[in-house]
């Protein structure tokens, strides 16, 4: 088979999610996307006529989908606290291994406004609903009814993008590990039938 003969696109968009991950997305510019992929100029307009927007916005949904196959992944295991607990570890090691440098690039660009382009934020928006939605099937599938499923299925994603954010500003991975385990304990009282007790 012989090589193809570019892969610039494919990596610019590895670039771009490397560099939201890192720096954010204002940050995130055409030149140090070229800088960072050694991609040639030329072929930004050529792979992404809508420019910049458009990069960011196909490197949130290759980013969502990566993600998702880890979950949909993890999810297939028989018990669903230990399903949470492999998201969970998912990150805490991305974490620790960037030394606290690379969060996720989808709240990268949620967090920032961008009103010359706000449907990168919707876009980040699809990407969480659609990890919300697996992780609400995996509870139905358990045996929770449906508004608890979709509840706890948006507590564990919202619980994941704040214990990175902590654990990135905090140069630790105990904020994740904190989470992970009352996420755990949570779900097994869930599961089990037993109530929660009152604050």
């Amino acid at each position: 088979m012989s090589p193809r003969k570019s892969d610039s696109r494919e990596k610019m968009l590895r670039s771009t999610t490397a560099l939201l991950r890192e720096y954010g997305a204002s940050a995130t510019s055409i030149d140090r996307v070229l800088a960072h992929s050694g991609a040639p100029r030329g072929s930004v307009y050529h792979h992404f006529p809508g420019g910049r927007t458009q990069l960011i916005e196909e490197a949130v949904v290759l980013a969502g989908d990566f993600m998702a196959g880890v979950i949909e992944s993890a999810v297939q295991a028989d018990d669903p606290a230990a399903a949470i607990n492999e998201f969970f570890t998912v990150w805490r090691d991305r974490l620790a291994e960037s030394a606290f440098r690379r969060g996720c690039p989808i709240v990268a660009v949620a967090v920032e406004t961008n009103d010359e382009a706000p449907h990168l934020a919707r876009t980040a928006g699809a990407v969480f609903a659609g990890w919300q939605e697996a992780f609400a099937a995996l509870f139905r599938r358990h045996g929770l009814p449906e508004e608890r499923s979709r509840r706890l299925a948006a507590l564990v994603v919202a619980a994941e993008e704040g214990a990175v954010v902590m654990g990135r500003a905090q140069q630790s991975t105990e904020p994740i590990e904190a989470v992970a385990a009352e996420i755990h304990d949570l779900l097994v009282h869930a599961l089990s039938g037993r109530p929660q007790a009152e604050s």
